[in-house]
């Protein structure tokens, strides 16, 4: 009996896996261009031909992977929401206490905002031009990101409604999420190794602040 050499059995199989790859890593090439021409022009002034020049590929050829250029923005905002909230549950379960929560919190989304800046541009200015379907389930993602701060938070400052946990929460984000132009000074750039031990003690500060009765917050 002649036995099948496995290359012959995994080969077509292989070659399936490398193709696999390749249009991931084209679909991953063009929303990490998207991000970076959607940040510098604003959505509304890139083109698929600008998109696909700018990941290599031609611009008919990005119909490959997104039905359209609103879909592109659609990904890159919902991956990198729901990224978030996985992200931040996961930073909460291998936590051993509340304050360790939290301060893996604020890391884990300060490094977030150091990697992604042109992502923050767009969520802030291009959230208006999703479609209505896209723009619920990105928003309700988020809220379930915040919920999870407010969650540690509540742990952290009793007798503090939720509500004012909310506040909190954001303006920690409106903090951490200015990087786009904190980092940047004069036009120059400052170095993220700087920028993030600033960021995180910020934050930490202000969100361990006390409550409406703490003294230093009366006049």
């Amino acid at each position: 009996m002649v036995e099948t050499p496995p290359a012959e059995v995994d080969g077509p199989r292989a070659a399936t896996t490398q193709r696999s790859q390749a249009k991931e890593e084209r679909r991953l090439a063009l929303l990490s261009a998207a991000a970076s021409l959607f940040a510098d022009n604003g959505f509304s002034r890139v083109s698929l031909e600008d998109l696909g020049a700018a990941a290599g590929v031609s611009g008919p050829a990005v119909y490959r992977h997104f039905p359209g250029k609103q879909a592109v923005l659609a990904e890159l905002l919902l991956s990198v929401s729901r990224d978030l909230l996985s992200g931040g549950q996961s930073v909460i379960a291998a936590a051993d206490d509340p304050s360790s929560a939290l301060r893996g919190l604020i890391a884990f989304h300060v490094d977030f905002a150091l990697k992604n800046p042109d992502v923050i541009r767009v969520q802030d200015r291009d959230f208006g031009s999703l479609g209505e379907t896209d723009q619920a389930e990105v928003r309700s993602l988020q809220r379930s990101y915040v919920e999870t701060w407010v969650k540690v938070l509540g742990q952290l400052h009793s007798g503090i409604d939720t509500t004012d946990l909310r506040v909190r929460a954001h303006a920690a984000f409106g903090l951490i999420n200015s990087t786009p132009h904190s980092v940047r000074q004069h036009g120059r750039k400052i170095a993220a190794k700087a920028a993030r031990p600033i960021l995180e003690q910020m934050a930490f500060a202000a969100l361990m602040a006390g409550g409406r009765d703490d003294p230093r917050l009366s006049t």
